[in-house]
């Protein structure tokens, strides 16, 4: 973190830890009513989920199928100051027997503060949907 962190830069760092932490209050309040998370895949996990409460639930959702392992390390947090952050990261998770880790980003769309728009993007769609789509 730089002496002149931009105010974006925070809000997407004040979200990644409160994601980390599993603390959804915190993470709920960071976002707009209306925010959208974009995830790339064909499985549940995939697809557009509208509104902070399905946002969340689909978070709750994930935590729940890794049994708790689901972590992003976050890497760097770049703004352009017009209201858009990408935030790099690496993707760890757990599901019975397997793992996965798969740099991964998210790209914010950030209005009066808050998170509006989450754009995720990975290095292997089908590594992930195959990961999503274990049994047992």
């Amino acid at each position: 973190m730089t002496h002149h962190e931009h105010p974006d830069a925070a809000l997407v760092r004040r979200a990644y830890t409160a994601f980390t932490s599993g603390d959804m209050d915190t993470l709920g309040s960071l976002m707009t009513g209306d925010c959208t998370h974009h995830v790339p895949g064909e499985t549940r996990f995939g697809g557009h989920f509208k509104g902070r409460d399905n946002v969340l639930g689909m978070y709750r959702d994930l935590d729940e199928y890794t049994g708790g392992t689901l972590r992003a390390e976050l890497g760097s947090v770049l703004v352009d100051g017009r209201g858009h952050a990408v935030a790099t990261h690496l993707l760890f998770a757990e599901h019975g027997d397997r793992g996965i880790e798969m740099p991964s980003a998210l790209v914010f769309t950030i209005i009066d503060g808050k998170i509006s728009d989450i754009d995720e993007c990975v290095a292997d769609i089908e590594e992930l949907d195959s990961f999503y789509s274990l049994d047992g």
